[in-house]
């Protein structure tokens, strides 16, 4: 036993010496942040007034010309209750539920502040959540971001001590409840009453004062509009909190939960225009941003997803709110000729059809982005038909996800395999899809017709796809679409499907036009807006354009476009009749029985993406890629274009006429050996060439991974070698490379 004793007491004597370790560790980093947001809480509360706390400011949208898009504002943002005419209940319900201290604290619960700290240095620093007093959700919401970070809870903890010394409690809790958002653009406890009930705050029942106090915890999942029933648990234990605080007697709670709780709403006006709906969505996730929303693109599992989705929807509420009262100018690309002519053109394309959905909407709809290339800015966007009469309450640009069918396959077979040292010129093997479904792990072994890469994205050939999707993985091959911002790639897409479109989820209009101006842009990708700029209510600038990265080769990207171009002069485009002296490419899109038809494409100028489809999927048996959404493409770009300048694609330097290092003059035609031409022989020698370059990476490289990645890719370029001599001789060298540095 006293063996025991003893090893107790020195597990005992480590585990608060570890602690004391953390505890030292943490304060020597918190405390100049401390000092330094000390001083700046100071001078900021020091220059606050109470109508700091008000939320009754309207924000702007404007177009590209300067044309007032919309203003918004908050449902009954201007009306401010006083602490005296606050209702008692209303304060003794949120100091029940939030802050039980609140009239005896200065600010901050140090308990709480306490347990914080052990969390932090317990969890080496994921958790720092809760503890916050209502003075600090106040200041949380009026002078700082809600990024859940250390430094953010020092800063609110130093402005909630600055805010305590210069207003008196009666203040704080008036600022807090007119603040405090109860979804649905409703701030303060006045806008909620008659909004949700049609009545002031001071005719509310003690069931309606608790219902509606607790919204403010989690005003996504509370909505009242959304589900009136989420927020009965919450209100009960409000009622509960009360009780137990002694403000209500125990006959009073539980004659508050027997009364029925009838809402009496006003249904929220939507925003008729789509170009306008969409600028609100770029300044909310600019907002998200700014305010530290990490946006994720790829996830370990659906739970995963799962559960962003989640966070992602009540910050995505949270901020969109907070734009309607913030007082925000933003400035945008949109054009309003631009967006006429592209209306114009998904109406008159799908006019023939006017059969009426139960929302009385049309059945048939359709959808396109526009994206002006120099820019990487949206300067057209529509989201369905236009319908007189009715409001406009989706916006299928960017918020219907669909299958994209054959139109993602440059992004994610296709480039990714030119990435890989395939040519226009490789040959793919057609395989049987069925069979393919039957035998997923043949796939690789299947035999079929032969086809080369560049015939095979003419004719959008599936087998060939799904076969050469196989072998890059489709790991690597949605690692691209991840790397431009698509938001619903999920764990569940990880499978050969992919390669023809058949997502989970689906791509948007904004995505996929934002993903074929990349591949105009040499391989540039820039995410797209349409923002220009954003003002806060004290003028200051807030928008920086997204940054610029590369996803794919310059090269590579050239070569596409180039390849895309034949899609639409001879390819599954070709019907559409593109006529213009300036250059376009594209590609189709087509999903199983005709559910889903797309076009997406580039000029030099614009890159434009457009679907046609149903609300819910159905067939429509003359729906085809190269059909409706081909000629809504093309009816609208050739507005776009006319009179531009700019009429050829710029290519990189040897995409256009081929690599003519070797027999230089000579026309690629010319036969060489019987079915070997120039141009074979120029493109199996470039091949050489890039496997000697590899090769001598894997010299210098001391990391045995990365040699082997070298090694990898080199095999896989041997074998897009058409000449036979020239292939052997290249297996040769690469087994004297692997009997060097890999045996």
């Amino acid at each position: 036993m006293k063996v025991i004793k003893r090893i107790f007491k020195i597990l005992i004597i480590l585990t608060v010496t570890a602690l004391l370790v953390l505890g030292g560790a943490v304060i020597y980093k918190v405390y100049p942040l401390y000092e330094e947001y000390s001083l700046e809480a100071a001078r900021a509360v020091e220059e606050s007034n109470s109508n700091t706390f008000k939320r009754n400011l309207t924000s702007y949208f404007y177009d590209d010309e300067g044309g007032l898009l919309t203003e918004l504002s908050g449902n009954g943002s201007k009306i401010y209750l006083t602490f005296d005419e606050i209702p008692e209940n209303v304060v003794n319900a949120f100091i029940a539920v939030e802050d039980r201290s609140f009239w005896e604290h200065k600010g901050i619960d140090l308990k709480g502040i306490v347990r914080v700290g052990i969390e932090f240095v317990t969890s080496g620093g994921e958790r720092v959540h809760g503890a916050s007093t209502i003075t600090q959700q106040l200041v949380r919401n009026v002078f700082i971001t809600k990024e859940v970070t250390l430094e953010r809870k020092i800063k609110e903890i130093c402005y909630a001590l600055e805010v305590e010394k210069k207003y008196s409690k009666e203040e704080i809790i008036e600022f807090y409840i007119n603040n405090i958002y109860f979804a649905n653009n409703c701030y303060g406890i006045e806008a909620a009453a008659q909004f949700y009930f049609n009545k002031p705050a001071c005719e509310l029942s003690l069931n309606e004062t608790a219902y509606l106090c607790a919204i403010p915890n989690s005003p996504s999942y509370y909505d009242p509009l959304k589900n009136k029933s989420n927020a009965i648990p919450r209100r009960d234990k409000v009622l509960k909190d009360m009780q137990e605080c002694e403000m209500i007697t125990e006959t009073q709670r539980i004659q508050a939960l027997r009364e029925d709780l009838v809402l009496n709403e006003k249904k929220p006006i939507e925003i008729k225009d789509y170009e306008t709906t969409y600028a609100i969505d770029c300044a909310v996730r600019y907002l998200m941003k700014l305010d530290g929303f990490l946006f994720r693109y790829s996830f370990a599992a659906m739970e995963d997803y799962n559960f962003y989705m989640e966070t992602y929807n009540q910050a995505y509420e949270r901020i969109r709110a907070e734009l309607y009262t913030g007082g925000y100018v933003i400035k945008t690309t949109l054009n309003k000729e631009k967006q006429e002519l592209l209306q114009m053109s998904v109406d008159n394309a799908l006019a023939f059809d006017e059969e009426k959905a139960e929302n009385g909407q049309f059945a048939l709809q359709g959808a396109a982005t526009v994206i002006n290339n120099e820019t990487g800015k949206v300067e057209a966007i529509v989201g369905g038909r236009t319908q007189g009469g009715g409001t406009y309450t989706l916006n299928r640009a960017y918020q219907s996800y669909r299958q994209p069918g054959s139109s993602i396959k440059p992004l994610i077979v296709y480039l990714p395999a030119l990435e890989r040292g395939y040519t226009d010129r490789s040959v793919l093997t057609d395989i049987d899809v069925e069979k393919a479904k039957e035998e997923p792990e043949k796939v690789l072994e299947m035999y079929g017709a032969k086809i080369t890469l560049r015939a095979a994205v003419e004719s959008s050939k599936n087998g060939a796809a799904w076969r050469l999707f196989c072998e890059i993985t489709p790991k690597e091959g949605l690692s691209y679409l991840q790397n431009m911002s698509f938001n619903r790639i999920v764990p569940d897409d990880y499978y050969p499907a992919s390669s023809l479109g058949g997502f989970t989820y689906g791509t948007t209009t904004v995505e996929m036009a934002n993903a074929y101006s990349c591949v105009a842009n040499h391989g540039q990708f820039q995410q797209t807006d349409c923002i220009v700029s954003i003002l806060d209510k004290y003028g200051e600038e807030l928008y920086e354009p997204y940054e610029i990265r590369q996803v794919y080769g310059a090269e590579q990207a050239d070569l596409m476009i180039d390849i895309l171009k034949g899609v639409i002069k001879k390819g599954t485009a070709r019907k559409m009749g593109w006529k213009s002296t300036v250059e376009a490419a594209g590609k189709t899109g087509t999903t199983n029985n005709s559910k889903d038809g797309w076009f997406v494409g580039s000029t030099p100028d614009y890159a434009m993406a457009v679907w046609v489809g149903y609300d819910m999927p159905r067939e429509l048996s003359n729906l085809y890629g190269g059909s409706y959404p081909a000629q809504i493409w093309k009816d609208a770009m050739e507005a776009l274009v006319e009179g531009t300048e700019q009429e050829r694609f710029e290519t990189a330097a040897g995409i256009a006429n081929g690599d003519e290092k070797y027999y230089p003059g000579r026309d690629g035609s010319e036969v060489l050996s019987p079915g070997y031409t120039i141009q074979n022989y120029r493109d199996d020698h470039a091949l050489a060439d890039r496997i000697e370059a590899l090769i001598q990476q894997i010299s210098q490289e001391t990391d045995r991974g990365q040699q082997e990645a070298y090694y990898e890719q080199a095999l896989t370029l041997a074998e897009q070698i058409y000449g036979q001599t020239l292939k052997g001789a290249q297996r040769r060298r690469l087994e004297e490379v692997y009997h060097m540095y890999f045996d």
